[in-house]
């Protein structure tokens, strides 16, 4: 056979049994995951993968990650640390699968704040009763250059379903949203025939990001920050940002 066939020959065989290898992966993770949904039904599992510990999978609960054997007998609840660089592998991991596509998000559904010259972008979840919410809101008001969209996100109370379809409905979104947040001047009630649908659009979306608590800042590459992040914080994450 010429060399350049038996070396052709050679890639399809290499290439064939990785896919069998990938097709086995799946199969053992596949059942792996049955067997711990079935035993762990009020825990949702997003996703099981081969942990870097030989004999360990990676359990992916969307907010933190568990570890169990192959045959799902023991689940070990904690981190991993590489201790030769002292790094969060558990953590880092958890924040590469959340990673969002800015780019797919749909602004339109959310309330545009723009700073300076809005050259920055970030979005925001936000619940107009969540007082670490008016705390991230009071912190932009030293963040220059940005241009924020805010999901208007109401999962603590009736109320905030409420204000958020008042806010929504106003003539001026940004006015109205910055008024009852920094200054707590409360919106006007929502008309009746008021179209509120981005509401609950926002809804589904944060659940299906995992957005698990208010506020849960995503930034341009996708990274999430959770909480009322610093000035500092959020200017140094928008510096790393590509």
């Amino acid at each position: 056979m010429h060399i350049a066939k038996r070396i052709a020959a050679a890639a399809a065989l290499a290439a064939a049994a990785a896919l069998g290898c990938t097709a086995q992966a799946d199969q053992t993770t596949d059942k792996l995951k049955a067997t711990l949904q079935s035993r762990l039904p009020e825990i949702p599992i997003k996703s099981i993968s081969k942990a870097p510990i030989a004999g360990l999978y990676e359990v992916n609960l969307g907010t933190q990650m568990v570890y169990t054997d192959a045959s799902g007998d023991y689940v070990i609840a904690g981190d991993l640390v590489d201790t030769k660089t002292r790094s969060n592998l558990s953590e880092a991991h958890l924040a590469d699968l959340n990673k969002v596509d800015f780019a797919s998000l749909p602004l339109d559904h959310a309330v545009k704040v723009v700073k300076g010259n809005g050259s920055r972008r970030i979005a925001v979840f936000s619940d107009p009763n969540c007082p670490y919410c008016k705390q991230l809101e009071t912190t932009l008001k030293s963040v220059d250059n940005v241009t924020v969209y805010t999901f208007l996100y109401p999962v603590l109370s009736p109320d905030s379903v409420a204000k958020s379809k008042a806010i929504w409905c106003s003539s001026d979104r940004a006015k109205t949203w910055e008024s009852w947040m920094l200054d707590r001047r409360a919106p006007a009630s929502a008309a009746a025939n008021c179209d509120t649908t981005a509401l609950e659009k926002n809804l589904a979306l944060g659940r299906g990001l995992n957005v698990t608590g208010t506020p849960t800042v995503i930034l341009p590459d996708g990274r999430r920050l959770p909480g009322a992040v610093s000035a500092t914080e959020l200017n140094s994450a928008l510096a790393s940002a590509h």
